[in-house]
C-alpha cells in the first residue's frame, strides 16, 4: 500500500523561559511527520537539538532525503540504516509504530507486547536562576514525588541548598548539562549527599568524561549527552551508573526500546529523559518510561499550549494521553 508522507515545523511557545546552562529558550521548534495510506494516519514528532548539530531545517532536509523510500513502503527496520541516530529519524519512526497500531488495529504497547501506559511519577524541572526565585519554583511544586533541578558552576551551592529547603521531601536530579568539571564535581559531592540527591546527570562534557572510568561517585551519575543508542553502552558503562534514554538522541522508538534493554542486560540504572516538546513526543516516550527508575517526561508542562488530548501533570504525576493520540487506535 502506498503512503503520502509530510514534514513541518511546529512552533510552540513556552510559559516561563527554559534556562539551562549552554542557554535559554522560549520557544519550542519541533519536525512533526505525518504518514498517510489507505486512509488512516500515523503521526510523529522529534525536536532537534543544537548541540548535536542539528536544526529544524537540517531534520527536514534528512527527512525529504528519504521520502521516496518511505512512501515506497520502508518499514522500521529499513529507516534505521536510512537515516542515523537523531530528530529526524524520531519523527519519521514514531510515525511509522502509530501507522502500524491504527493499520492492526492494536496499541503500540500490543505490537511491543508490553503493558498499557498508565500515570507515573515524572521528574518537574526548576531551571537555573537566583537562588531565591529558584526556591520560589520549588516551593510551588514541593509535594511532587520528583525534582530535577538544572544547575550550572557559577553558585550550585546556594541553588541546591536553596531549592531543598524550599522542597525537603522530594526525590532530586541535580543536572548540571555539562556545566561542571572533575575538581568541582568531587568538591560538591560532600553538599549532593547531604542533600539527599537521588542522582547526578551529566555533570561533565561528555567529551571529558575519560576520567569517570574507575570513579566511584558518592551519589550514581547518569549519562545524558554522553549517550545516544546501543553501542555507546561498551564505554558508558565502565563510566556511569545510570543510562538517559531520549528518543531523539536515539532516533526512535525502535531504537530507544533497544538501548532500554540494552541497558538493563548490563545492569545499569535507566532514565527517560526528553526535549521541550509536545505531547506527540512524549507519548511515544512512555514505553521506555514504564521501564525506568527515573521520568523525566516534563517538557508538554512547559508549553503554553500543547497538542489536543495529550498527557497531563497532576502534582508530579504524568497521565497518559487521550486515547486515540498516538499509539492508541
Amino acid at each position: 500500500m502506498s503512503r503520502s508522507l509530510r514534514a513541518q515545523h511546529d512552533r510552540f511557545l513556552l510559559t516561563h523561559p527554559f534556562r539551562i546552562s549552554r542557554g535559554v529558550k522560549t520557544q519550542a521548534d519541533a519536525v512533526t511527520v505525518t504518514l498517510e495510506a489507505g486512509g488512516l494516519t500515523g503521526r510523529g514528532e522529534g525536536v532537534p537539538y543544537p548541540r548535536y548539530g542539528e536544526s529544524v531545517e537540517s531534520a527536514l532536509t534528512a527527512i525529504e532525503r528519504i521520502r521516496a523510500d518511505i512512501e515506497a513502503g520502508a518499514d522500521r527496520a529499513a529507516l534505521q540504516s536510512l537515516l542515523p541516530p537523531g530528530a529526524a529519524r524520531n519523527a519519521v519512526d514514531c510515525a511509522l509504530w502509530d501507522l502500524e497500531a491504527r493499520q492492526s488495529s492494536r496499541s503500540v504497547a500490543e505490537l511491543i507486547g508490553a503493558p498499557e501506559p498508565l500515570r507515573l511519577a515524572s521528574a518537574l524541572t526548576v531551571v537555573i536562576d537566583t537562588p531565591d526565585a529558584m526556591a520560589h519554583a520549588a516551593r510551588a511544586v514541593s509535594t511532587s514525588p520528583l525534582l530535577k533541578v538544572k544547575v550550572d558552576a557559577q553558585d550550585p551551592e546556594a541553588q541546591l541548598r536553596a531549592v531543598r529547603a524550599a522542597a525537603p521531601d522530594c526525590r532530586l536530579i541535580v543536572d548540571p548539562n555539562e556545566s561542571w568539571d572533575e575538581a568541582l564535581l568531587r568538591e560538591i559531592e560532600p553538599l549532593l549527599v547531604e542533600l539527599r540527591t537521588d542522582l547526578l546527570e551529566q555533570p561533565v562534557s561528555a567529551t571529558e568524561d575519560d576520567w569517570l572510568e574507575g570513579f566511584t561517585p558518592a551519589v550514581p551519575i547518569c549519562a545524558d549527552e554522553a549517550v545516544h543508542v546501543a553501542a555507546d553502552l561498551d564505554v558508558i558503562a565502565s563510566r556511569y551508573q545510570v543510562v538517559n534514554v531520549k528518543l531523539d538522541k536515539a532516533g526512535g522508538l525502535t531504537a530507544g526500546l533497544e538501548l532500554a534493554h540494552a541497558t538493563r542486560a548490563r545492569g545499569l540504572g535507566l532514565m527517560t529523559g526528553c526535549m521541550v516538546s509536545s505531547s506527540l513526543s512524549i507519548a511515544a516516550a512512555l514505553h521506555v518510561a514504564r521501564m525506568s527508575d527515573f521520568v523525566d517526561l516534563d517538557g508538554p508542562i512547559w508549553l503554553a499550549e500543547d497538542r489536543a488530548g495529550g498527557v497531563r501533570d497532576e502534582g508530579g504525576m504524568l497521565l497518559p494521553p487521550a486515547r486515540g493520540f498516538w499509539g492508541r487506535p
